[in-house]
Parts: C-alpha cells; sequence; structure tokens
C-alpha cells in the first residue's frame, strides 16, 4: 500500500518501481495550466466511459480509472483553479523510477504536412497504401522491401508523395496531412501495420559513424537517404529496407480527424500535452507528469515541465519510462521533435478511486 491506501502495485508495470508523492513534490506543477491539462483529459475520459474503440489496442482501463473519468464527465469546470482541484482529488502522484536515473527516455513526434496527388505524377511518384484486405489473416506479413517490390500489383494507393523517405517518416509518425495542388488537404490516419520489427534507422546511422550522435536531425536524416539514392538497390533505399515494419493508412474525413491527428486511443491529439506510451504496460487516458529540460523552436533549452494525458502508442515507445510527446503539425513541430531524446522525471497520477 502507497500514500492513503493506494494500491499502488496493483499498477506497478514490469521494471519499474512507483513512489507516491505529494503534488506539492511535482517541480513546476503549480506553475502549468490545468484547465487545458483537464480539457485534454475529457476527451479520454469520454471515450474511455462511452467504451469507444481504440485505434490500436492497449491495456483495458482499470475501473478505478473508468470511475474518475464518468466524475469528469459530470464535473462543471471552467477554471484553471477548478481544474487542478479536480486532478488532486482524484488522482495520486507516483514518480515512477527505473534502474536509470532519471527514469524516463523522451523522443518527440509530429504530424507531417506534406505535397502530394492523388494520382501518380512526374513529381509524385511514391504511393502511400491502405490498408489490405488480408493484414490480419496472414503471418508473417511481408516486410517493408517485400511490400514495396509487389508494389500496385498487390496494395492500393490512397495518395502519392514525392520520395521513399516522406512516406517512410509519415509512417514513422503515424498520420499525415497532405496537401493537393487544388488547395484540398487531405489527412491519413494510421489503419494497421504489417507486425514486423521495428528498427531506428537514425540509430542505424549514428552506429555506422555515418552521422555523429550531436549531428543528427531529422533533416540531417532526410537528407543522408536522398543524397544516398532512393532507387531500387541504392543506399538510401537499403537503409529504408532495414526497418522491416509497415505502416498503412486510411483517408479520414471525421470531424474528429480535423481536430488533430488521431492517437491510439482514438481522440485527437493536442501538441504539448498528448503523449505516446507502452500501450503493453499503460491504459490510455492516465495523466502523466513530464519534468524536462527541452530545445525549443529557437534551438535552446527550458524547462518542459507539465501535465499530458497517454492517448498514443508506437512501435518504438517499449518500457515503462519511455515517452513520445506530440509536438504538433508541420515542419516546425518536426524540427523541434526530431532534436527531443532527453532523460527526464516522470509521475504516473494513478485514480484514488477504489482505494
Amino acid at each position: 500500500m502507497g500514500m492513503a491506501g493506494l494500491p499502488v502495485s496493483l499498477f506497478e508495470p514490469p521494471g519499474a518501481r512507483l513512489h507516491p508523492v505529494a503534488f506539492a513534490d511535482l517541480p513546476g506543477y503549480a506553475q502549468d495550466d490545468h484547465l487545458c491539462a483537464f480539457k485534454v483529459f475529457l476527451q479520454s475520459a469520454q471515450s474511455i466511459a462511452q467504451g469507444a474503440p481504440e485505434l490500436r489496442n492497449a491495456l483495458p482501463a482499470p475501473a478505478a480509472l473508468r470511475v474518475v473519468c464518468t466524475a469528469a464527465l459530470h464535473e462543471t469546470i471552467g477554471l484553471a483553479t477548478e481544474a487542478r482541484q479536480f486532478f488532486e482529488n482524484h488522482f495520486i502522484p507516483c514518480r515512477i523510477e527505473t534502474d536509470e536515473q532519471p527514469s524516463a527516455f523522451l523522443t518527440g513526434y509530429y504530424e507531417p504536412v506534406v505535397p502530394g496527388s492523388l494520382v501518380r505524377t512526374e513529381a509524385f511518384t511514391e504511393p502511400v497504401f491502405a490498408r489490405p484486405a488480408d493484414l490480419d489473416q496472414l503471418s508473417p506479413y511481408p516486410t517493408r522491401a517485400e511490400i514495396e517490390a509487389t508494389g500496385l500489383t498487390r496494395f492500393q494507393p490512397l495518395v502519392w508523395l514525392a520520395d521513399a523517405i516522406e512516406v517512410f517518416m509519415i509512417q514513422v509518425q503515424g498520420s499525415a496531412a497532405v496537401d493537393l495542388r487544388d488547395g484540398r488537404r487531405v489527412r491519413l490516419t494510421y489503419a494497421g501495420r504489417n507486425g514486423q520489427p521495428y528498427t531506428s534507422i537514425g540509430r542505424a546511422l549514428i552506429e555506422a559513424g555515418e552521422i555523429a550522435p550531436d549531428e543528427m536531425s531529422l533533416a540531417r536524416l532526410k537528407q543522408w537517404v536522398r543524397d544516398s539514392g532512393q532507387a531500387a538497390g541504392a543506399p538510401g533505399r537499403a537503409l529504408l529496407h532495414r526497418n522491416l515494419s509497415y505502416i498503412f493508412f486510411s483517408m479520414d474525413e471525421s470531424p474528429a480527424r480535423a481536430q488533430g491527428p488521431i492517437g491510439g486511443a482514438g481522440v485527437p491529439l493536442t501538441p504539448l500535452r498528448s503523449v505516446a506510451v507502452d500501450r503493453s504496460l499503460w491504459p490510455y487516458g492516465l495523466p502523466v507528469f513530464v519534468d524536462a529540460v527541452l530545445p525549443g523552436a529557437d534551438g535552446g533549452l527550458s524547462p518542459f515541465q507539465r501535465l499530458m494525458i497517454g492517448q498514443d502508442t508506437g512501435s518504438a515507445i517499449l518500457g515503462p519510462a519511455r515517452l513520445d510527446l506530440f509536438m504538433g503539425s508541420g515542419d516546425q513541430a518536426g524540427a523541434v521533435a526530431g532534436n527531443i531524446r532527453h532523460r527526464a522525471g516522470l509521475y504516473i497520477l494513478l485514480p484514488r478511486a477504489e482505494c
């Protein structure tokens, strides 16, 4: 038992230790925008309370969290002080400790906004494929290289992008907005993956000595692939093939998608408030407090101390203290996201209900 009788052991994932603390112990918590955090939590609360389907299944929400979600839907909260009180009334923060200190490792991700076409043209030659009908019927499913080799004889393109690294990056990010030449914007949402293992091509280049760790960035990675060639058999394309994982998409015109990319929990993501977690260890909807020093748009480091909500997941997000922060949409968000590879202090907020 922990603080206030909290059964920490019921929530404690393998490889981590949870230590209940007071809200006053969270660095920078008092200065956070609790109303903004509550509005993001409310989206998850509504989904959990209604039993809405998840885009990527995670651990089921425990009864205690469902109780808190139902309470949130019956609250009338319009002030930051009221939102802060809600979190403090219904949750207890627990510091996550692992064998590494600080425990958490953070990366960032974003929604690419790229030009494209609904038909193949001279400028747009790389397809983004729709989810195939046999995706859940074949095991193992073909690798990235095998899917690309089969191409249009087996898979249906949704849109066409300029080159292979752009397609690759929207697969890593899990969503995209594609701007067409006629001024329309179409939005792509994750629709499934081939189940093959994920490999970080950025890490592969660092380990091979191609890019120094302190020089690695999203722009540097893209440039290496383009400079190395993306034709069949070229080093750039071969590097992409080292990541066997392959993501399929759907064209998403839902009202929710217009609010932002849809995360694994099935709700729109909010920049700097939504976070991806290991779905095998945590249910969606739990608030987490992050205490870090991270790079900003100007490249300088500054404190990042805020309450975020677990609303997404990812193939590379593995471990109890591994988080991916959603930074927003477009190139600027991508530049910031690509520079985040930092340690942090991490606190998970566990529901007081049923304690």
